[in-house]
This record gives structure tokens, C-alpha cells and sequence, in this order.
């Protein structure tokens, strides 16, 4: 992606950029900078420079922040001078919990439904996905999506699969909850009469004992996770080039930066081989800082001995460094979010066994971050954090509770005496509906209690906890923070308990940095910081709340070089090769889906998706053909139609 000696340019700059005044006088005295953006509105969500002009990079970092007229003539022969068109121009967003790593790998095997607004629409994507997937590899539907984001407010029946796909296994995992699976995934998979039901977890069956193809959490989701794990899996360099695709999905939606939280089936450092490598080779197009998940239940303090004995904390760069341990710390402390099912109850083991892998932590000063869904779980951590603190000062360390939806006041004074924070995601924008169900509407009114967590001033970010509980698209928790809705439509928080816009960003921008203990280092456009910046197709500021979803990014930068343009800014795109294998779903759909609602064109969201793909990869009236495609033509019969338009990018 860029020069060798980028980070060594940037870091060397660091100190100078970081003494530097945030107006555009400190640039006089510099060489001419690498690049200049002017002409839009400008949000640096700088308190004493709000509203600049014009913005200079040099170096990977923000040179000079002011009046065009002081930063334009300072262009030189070798400055990309990019005007803005009057568009909104933002900092990067930053998510504070993503798995992004182990999303990577699987990304170009995934069919994605996040954003599709119509089961009927998804079936189409399915079924065509079907006929174009050889065996024996699996198509999969790997979470990011809700049935109540659908108009028909309901999941695909077992009948619906197995008529779409009678021959090729699918798997469709829906939350936390449970996943479906077709006649030809459960022959795969081996389940039968004989599987007995794992801990946990439920394998439903027929009057005659034989599995119907619909999984359960009762109330993990290890059964899941499980199954999932037993299809193919991508080979090395396949995987180099699904990450990419991924990453580059995540800017064109904005996003330039992102904490990732490890994961089950992550294991370090085998599974993280592959970002080691994109890092080496300069291929990261999202700032990554990773934590350290442990996968081995009652051998998880042995997990952190070994890892912080030969790794240290905040090794890396700014692209790519170490950011602690966690979410998994023990898997006794582990409380599964379906709220589908009674809240869990953490074993009388929870305490001694959290107990040992914090002192490890604190001694080795490594910042931690927990999943703890309910407030019963997080008090009981409390406890045991505050023992430790009494022997062992936790002092500055950046340590945090992860999710938080149901924590209590009591809980958040005691977060913030012990000096920590509470990353939130916006898991209730997709699962609001059955927590209402369960709890009430007035529990459901501040679950999280973010704008409480605000005015008692804890540390507290936003993200996503993508890609299976929720989607990986900022967008959708800024419509969530802002507009206290779901996905589905149903409005949970009301106005009191939700943000404005300018706060809801600094929550997935400047505040993310204290998660990552990066504060006065990214998150704003400031002189000195990282010069990451999204120019938006429409401005947040103004758009209805209900769009604030459906914004993307025409023109995303990190570090100062471009990773995605759009629009008027498609020619800056660093070219991208195809998605491996030729089969991917990537290379037909895409990754997060616009609105059905919005874009008004064609009968379905593979209709959009293969005139997207024409309209690109071969130049002829893509929308055209699928118009007639969707009017006229079987799923099945669709690689003859397009071979006989001869549409190049269907016959991949």
C-alpha cells in the first residue's frame, strides 16, 4: 500500500508535530505538505478550532489546521491538493470493539446480509450464491444481521433453505441465538440421531429424533461457534487478500481505526499470522490494537503468564500494536447476551479464577477489558478488582468493562473510583426487541445507560462488536446513539436518554483513544495527530436521523495517503485485486448492503448487487440486465443469462 518508510517518517515527526500550534501559521516553517483538503465543512471536534477552512498533512500527520488562504500557498509541485466540494469532512471513526482479525480471515467466505431490508431480498442473494458456490465449500450467512431489520419481520424456515440450496451445505447464524442449517450442512457436519446436545447448547430435532437443522444457545454459543468451525476454511494467502477486502470495506464506510477483542477460535499467535504479515508488508488500511482472548477454559491464568512474559505491552506501531488482554479474561465470568433466555448465573469459581489472571495483569501492567452483559456480573468483578487494587494499585492503567447494557449506577461509581471505563456497542440496535420482550419497555429505556455513563463522567467509547452479534457498520450505532432506535425501527431509549450528534461521534472518534491509551494521538483533526479523515457522501450533521445510517465515506485517509475514494474521488482508489476464490460473494455483493429504500432500483438486492458489479467490472448497462434479469429470469438460470450478455464479472 505505501512506502517502507512511512512510519519511520511519521514517528520521527511525532515530536515536532505534537509541539506545533493547531493553526496553520505553524506551517510556514515546514517543506511544502503532502497534501491539502479545503472547500468542505470541516468537523475536527477541536474545541479551539472547530471549523477550519483547510487542512495540510505532512508525514502521515496533521501539519496545519486553519484558513485556506495561510495552508493553500503553502502547496508545493509534489502536494495532492484535494478540494472537498462542500462535503462534510470528519476524523476517521475508530472502533472500539471489533473483531476485525478473525473477521479477516473469513470475510470473502461470508454472504452478507447486514443492511438487507427484505427476507425476500436475501433469499435472492442466497439462492444465487448458491448456484455459483462449487462443492464442497458452504455458503454462510455469519451474523451482522437481525430478522427484525427485515419487512417481514422473520427468519428464513428450514423449508425455504433446504428448497434454495437442496445440494450445497448453508449456515446462517442469527446473533447469539442460533443458527440454521440445511439437509446438506447437517450431512457435513455429521449431526444425526445419535449427537447428543453439547453443554450449553441444543441440537433441535424432529418427533423421530432426527436434527431438524436449527441450533440453539441454551444460553452460549459454543454449539454455534462449533459447527461453524468444521467447514473450509480459506488457505494463507486467500486469507491475506479476504482482510484486505475487509479493511476495505470498513473505509468505505469510514473507518480508519479499530480495537480488536480477539475472539473464540482466535488463538494467538497462530491466528493472527496473517495481519502480522499485511503489517509487515504496509497493507493495513485500519489502525489495529489488538487484545489477547484466551481459548483454554481453566488454563486461562496460565495463557497470560506466557503471553506476558514474551510479549509487551503497546508493542507494534500505529498501525498495528498491542493493546492488552481480553474480553475473554475467564470463561467462569463469561455471560452470554441472548436475551432470548434467562440471565445467566456465574459459577462460584468466577472470583478465584479472575482473581489470578487480574494479578497477573496489574503486575505486568497490562490493561484488561471484560465482557460483562449484566450488571450482576460486572459488580461481582468489581469485587474482585477492588481486592486486588487494595494490594495492588491498579493506578493509571486504561482497563474497561466491555458491552455493559444493564450496569448500574452503583457499578459505574465504582468503575470510575477504580479509574476505569465501559466500551459500548451498539448490540441492542439488533437485539433491542427480544430485550423488551423479556425485561419491559422501561428497562429497556437506558440499557446502556450511556448519556448516565456521560454526566457521571466515565470513560466511555462506542463500537460495534461486529461481525456476528451485530454489524461492523459505524453508521448504524450513530443512528443508534442519536436516534435511540433499532435496526427494526422500534424506538427503545427516549430523547433523554440518547446523545447529539456531536457527542455521539467524539464516542467513535476522540474517546476511543483512551481505550487504547492513545489519547492526544488520533481522534481529532488537530496539528500533531494522525492524519486520518472520512469525507462523507452526506453530512451527519444534517441529514434526518433516520439516513444517519446509510452514510458512507466518498473519500477515506489514513495516515495521509488515500484508502478509498468514491464519487468524484473514485480515480484516488488504490486498486484492489478481485476477491479469492473467484467464487467470493464479495466479488458479487459487496459487504454491507444500501437500503432497498434508498436506492429504489432494481427488485432486489442481488439485482443492485450484480449492477454494481457490471457497471464496474465491465462497463456495460448493468442495471438494465438486472432489471430484465430479476423480470424474467430464474435464479437458476443465471449464469446463462449473463454468459449470453456476456458479462464478464458473472462468469468469474
Amino acid at each position: 500500500m505505501t512506502n517502507p518508510t512511512r512510519r519511520t517518517l511519521a514517528g520521527g515527526l511525532a515530536a515536532l508535530g505534537l509541539a506545533l500550534s493547531n493553526r496553520s501559521s505553524a506551517m510556514a516553517a515546514n517543506a511544502p505538505p503532502d497534501m491539502i483538503l479545503h472547500n468542505g465543512r470541516i468537523a475536527t471536534l477541536d474545541r479551539a478550532n472547530p471549523a477550519p477552512q483547510a487542512v495540510a498533512i505532512t508525514a502521515g500527520r496533521f501539519s496545519a489546521v486553519g484558513d485556506a488562504a495561510e495552508i493553500l500557498p503553502g502547496a508545493g509541485p509534489g502536494t495532492q491538493v484535494i478540494d472537498l466540494g462542500g462535503r462534510r469532512m470528519i476524523p476517521g471513526l475508530i472502533d472500539n470493539h471489533i473483531h476485525i482479525i478473525r473477521g479477516g480471515l473469513n470475510y470473502n467466505m461470508e454472504l452478507r446480509w447486514d443492511g438487507v431490508r427484505s427476507l425476500a431480498d436475501a433469499m435472492a442473494m442466497l439462492k444465487a450464491q448458491v448456484a455459483v458456490t462449487p462443492a464442497p465449500q458452504w455458503v454462510r450467512i455469519v451474523g451482522g444481521f437481525t430478522e427484525h431489520q427485515f419487512v417481514e419481520k422473520r427468519l428464513p424456515t428450514l423449508q425455504e433453505i433446504n428448497a434454495a440450496a437442496p445440494d450445497t451445505p448453508v449456515f446462517i447464524l442469527h446473533l447469539y441465538d442460533r443458527a440454521l442449517l440445511n439437509a446438506a450442512a447437517l450431512r457435513v457436519v455429521g449431526y444425526d440421531k445419535n449427537t447428543p446436545d453439547p453443554p450449553g447448547g441444543e441440537i433441535q430435532r424432529g418427533p423421530d429424533g432426527t436434527p431438524t437443522g436449527l441450533l440453539l444457545a441454551r444460553p452460549n454459543a459454543t454449539i454455534l461457534y462449533a459447527t461453524l468451525a468444521k467447514g473450509p476454511k480459506l488457505p494463507f494467502d486467500y486469507q491475506l487478500n479476504s482482510t484486505r477486502h475487509f479493511m476495505r470495506d470498513l473505509n468505505r464506510l469510514g473507518v480508519t481505526g479499530a480495537i480488536d477483542a480477539g475472539g473464540g477460535n482466535q488463538n494467538y499467535p497462530d491466528d493472527y499470522e496473517v495481519i502480522q504479515k499485511l503489517a509487515a508488508d504496509d497493507q493495513l488500511t485500519v489502525r489495529i490494537a489488538y487484545n489477547l482472548f484466551t481459548q483454554k477454559p481453566k488454563a486461562e491464568k496460565e495463557d497470560f503468564l506466557r503471553w506476558t512474559s514474551e510479549n509487551k505491552y503497546q508493542q507494534g506501531d500505529d498501525y498495528f500494536r498491542l493493546n492488552g488482554a481480553g474480553e475473554m479474561l475467564v470463561y467462569s465470568a463469561a455471560d452470554f447476551e441472548d436475551f432470548r433466555v434467562e440471565r445467566p448465573e456465574m459459577p462460584p469459581e468466577m472470583e478465584p479464577e479472575l482473581e489470578q489472571v487480574v494479578r497477573v495483569l496489574v503486575q505486568n501492567r497490562w490493561p484488561w477489558r471484560l465482557h460483562a452483559t449484566y450488571d450482576q456480573t460486572i459488580s461481582r468483578a468489581l469485587d474482585v478488582f477492588e481486592k486486588v487494587n487494595r494490594e495492588m494499585p491498579l493506578g493509571d492503567l486504561h482497563w474497561m468493562f466491555d458491552h455493559a447494557e444493564t450496569v448500574s449506577e452503583r457499578s459505574l461509581e465504582r468503575i470510575a473510583r477504580l479509574g476505569g471505563g465501559v466500551a459500548v456497542q451498539h448490540r441492542m440496535a439488533y437485539q433491542g426487541e427480544y430485550f423488551v420482550e423479556r425485561y419491559g419497555a422501561r428497562a429497556a429505556e437506558a440499557t446502556p445507560p450511556v448519556a448516565k455513563m456521560l454526566e457521571m463522567g466515565v470513560k466511555v467509547s462506542a463500537g460495534t462488536d461486529a461481525t456476528r452479534v451485530a454489524s461492523y457498520n459505524p453508521w448504524v450505532a450513530l443512528y443508534w446513539l442519536t436516534t435511540g432506535k433499532t435496526v427494526g425501527g422500534l424506538r427503545m431509549a427516549p430523547e433523554r436518554n440518547t446523545l447529539d450528534r456531536e457527542t455521539a461521534l467524539r464516542m467513535m472518534t476522540e474517546k476511543v483513544a483512551w481505550f487504547s491509551n492513545e489519547e492526544g494521538r488520533k481522534g481529532q483533526i488537530a496539528v500533531g495527530q494522525l492524519a486520518d479523515i472520512a469525507v462523507l457522501d452526506r453530512d451527519y450533521f444534517n441529514v434526518p436521523g433516520d439516513e444517519v445510517q446509510d452514510i458512507t465515506s466518498v473519500l477515506t485517509v489514513v495516515g495521509g495517503r488515500v484508502v478509498h475514494g468514491a464519487a468524484d474521488y473514485a480515480g484516488l482508489s488504490p486498486p484492489l485485486p478481485p476477491a479469492m476464490p473467484h467464487w467470493s460473494p464479495v466479488n458479487r455483493f459487496g459487504g454491507y448492503q444500501d437500503r432497498a429504500a434508498r436506492r429504489g432500483e432494481g427488485r432486489n438486492a442481488f439485482a443492485r448487487a450484480v449492477a454494481r458489479c457490471c457497471d464496474t467490472a465491465c462497463g456495460v448497462h448493468g442495471h438494465e440486465h438486472a432489471r430484465a434479469w430479476t423480470a424474467t429470469t430464474p435464479a437458476g438460470k443465471d449464469s446463462g443469462f449473463w454468459g449470453a450478455l456476456g458479462c464478464s464479472c458473472w462468469a468469474f
